[in-house]
Order: C-alpha cells, then sequence, then structure tokens
C-alpha cells in the first residue's frame, strides 16, 4: 500500500461503467487521471440497462466533484471512456453539451496525448475538437508524450506513445503515467491490454511501481477482433507484473468478460504465492464488484424496465444521444 500517494478510483468496470478514472494527491499536487467515463451501446444486442445510465449519472458527479479538487488532468489518449467531450450525448458518455466538459477541464493545467504524432485518423480528429472546445477552457494545455513534470517533490513523467493493445494496432497509441513521491511511484497504464506488447512490459517492468493500475486484455473479444494467442500471451505478460509488483488494480478490458477471473487464475496464483495482491478497482476501495455491462442480460432479465423505458429504447441511435432516458 502507498502511504505518501493517495489514490482514490473514480470510475472502472468494476463499478459499472467503462473508465479507468482515477484521483491522485500528494502533498504537492492533486490530479485526476483520464476525466473520461463511457457505456457500451450495444451489447449483446440490448442498450444500457436503466442501473447503468443510474450508475453513470452517479459516477459523473463523482468526477466533477474530484475535478474541482484537482490542479492538474491527463489525458492519455482521445477515447471517450479517458477523456470527456463537449456535446450532448445521454446514450454513451451522459454528458450535456459543453457544460460537463467544462466542469472538468476549466482553469486546470491539462496534460495531453500529442494530438499530431502516433495518433490514428479517429483520435485526432478528437483531438482536434478538444483542442477547439473544452482545451481552450484550461489554464494550460500540454503535450505530455515523453516528458516529465515537477511539481515540488512530485514528479509526473509520461511514456513515449505505447500501443492501445497488439503491436501496429489500428487502435493507436496511449501515454503511460507515472507519479512519484517520497520514494514511491504509482503507474497507471490504461488501454494497454495486458499489456499486449513486450516492449510495454519492458516499461512497466523497468519503473518497478509499487502500486499499478492498468487495463487488462480483451477477452471478451477474443476469437472475434482478438486472436486467443495474443489473449494467452497478455495473460502470461500479467503473470510476470504480478509476480514483481507489490498490487496491480487490474480493470478495463478484461472485466467486460463475466469469466475473467477464471481466465486469468494463474495470475492471481502468481501474486498470491509472492506475498502480492491482484485487485479491481473496486476491492481496492473496498466494494463489491459492480460488472453492469457483462451482466446487461441478466438485468433485463431480473429487472424489467419500465415502458417508458421500452419506448425510449425504440428510438434510433441519434435520438437515443439527444434524449435523456427515463430512469
Amino acid at each position: 500500500m502507498l502511504h505518501h500517494i493517495r489514490v482514490i478510483p473514480l470510475a472502472a468496470e468494476s463499478l459499472g461503467v467503462r473508465s479507468m478514472c482515477t484521483y491522485v494527491e500528494t502533498a504537492d499536487v492533486r490530479l485526476l487521471l483520464d476525466a473520461g467515463i463511457s457505456l457500451c451501446p450495444n451489447r449483446f444486442g440490448l442498450p444500457p440497462h436503466p442501473e447503468e445510465f443510474k450508475t453513470i449519472n452517479a459516477l459523473r458527479r463523482k468526477i466533477a466533484e474530484a475535478a474541482e479538487k484537482a490542479e492538474v488532468i491527463t489525458l492519455s489518449h482521445y477515447h471517450f471512456d479517458h477523456h470527456t467531450p463537449s456535446y450532448e450525448d445521454w446514450l454513451c458518455n451522459w454528458t450535456a453539451a459543453s457544460h460537463t466538459a467544462q466542469q472538468i477541464y476549466q482553469e486546470k493545467t491539462v496534460l495531453i496525448k500529442n494530438p499530431k504524432e502516433k495518433i490514428n485518423f479517429s483520435q485526432r480528429r478528437r483531438a482536434w475538437m478538444f483542442q477547439k472546445t473544452a482545451g481552450k477552457l484550461a489554464k494550460k494545455l500540454t503535450v505530455a508524450d515523453g516528458k516529465s513534470f515537477v511539481f515540488n517533490k512530485t514528479r509526473i513523467r509520461f511514456s513515449e506513445p505505447v500501443f492501445h493493445g497488439v503491436e501496429n494496432t489500428p487502435l493507436g497509441w496511449v501515454l503511460i503515467t507515472t507519479v512519484e513521491y517520497e520514494n514511491e511511484r504509482l503507474m497507471y497504464a490504461p488501454d494497454v491490454q495486458g499489456p499486449f506488447c513486450i516492449e510495454t512490459l519492458k516499461i512497466i517492468l523497468k519503473e518497478k511501481p509499487q502500486m499499478l493500475i492498468i487495463g487488462g486484455p480483451p477477452s471478451y473479444l477474443a476469437g472475434f477482433r482478438v486472436k486467443q494467442e495474443e489473449i494467452s500471451n497478455a495473460i502470461r505478460h500479467l503473470e510476470v507484473i504480478a509476480s514483481k509488483l507489490p498490487i496491480v488494480i487490474l480493470e478495463h478490458h478484461l472485466l467486460r468478460d463475466i469469466e475473467w477471473r477464471e481466465k486469468i487464475r494463474e495470475v492471481f496464483k502468481t501474486a498470491e504465492k509472492a506475498g502480492h495482491r491482484v485487485l479491481t478497482a473496486a476491492e481496492f476501495m473496498g466494494s463489491k464488484n459492480l460488472f453492469l455491462e457483462a451482466n446487461r442480460r441478466r438485468f433485463y432479465a431480473e429487472q424489467p424496465p419500465s415502458k417508458e423505458f421500452e419506448r425510449w429504447m425504440k428510438l434510433s441511435d441519434i435520438k437515443k444521444r439527444c434524449s435523456k432516458p427515463p430512469i
């Protein structure tokens, strides 16, 4: 456990949404990592259940409250579960036009993934839009790739861009963030998906953080969008990490798989043998896991939505985005 760096996961798959948003505080600086949150618009042929909308609404408020305290906001890449857009979208992002982003980014120092280099087309477009909207509200907007930022005795370091998954993935690149204070290191490795890539694994092991927050592999896409052998390779990399690092908070894509724990049972065994811990964000916070997306079909079966919500379900996705669901 870290004693000098305060870590509070705010939104995550184990907390009921797609996100890895985390509040971090030292004696010198308060920062908010990847202030984004989303829901999957269509899983198992179903839109988000009302419980998912209730959850994203509650966690949006938590992120806004944390942003009020934070001085620095980071943006590892331009997917909407990692930053907040400036348009209305009630289906996926629970955003009320520019107001939601304004709550987060206005008058903050915002450290961003380079919007022009090592970035795919869709993220380049989103980055351009961010700079034209919420980015203009920031006190300072600074490209962070490969750079370090010092706040008295606290250092925030960013990696060079690493792959968002497998090598040369069309999904692009992300930044890994390391916060150092009083000989403690917290590493935040979003969307490295395991990691899949050996070079990303080397970066993590070289830093030797006492705590790692990492996005696991998307096992729910195995044999569909991702090869099973790639998933297996990522899990082997997780085993190495579990053997070397004291605390691993494992989140994101992996937890969209209802059978995730069984699929990485060797990772837990390896951690236990080394006296280390692998746990979700919810478990780290002392809460029960809330895997809403992975259990969406069950929620619809056990908690059927209202007739009013069913009418909303029949709208087109475009209309759903512009119409707040009746929850």
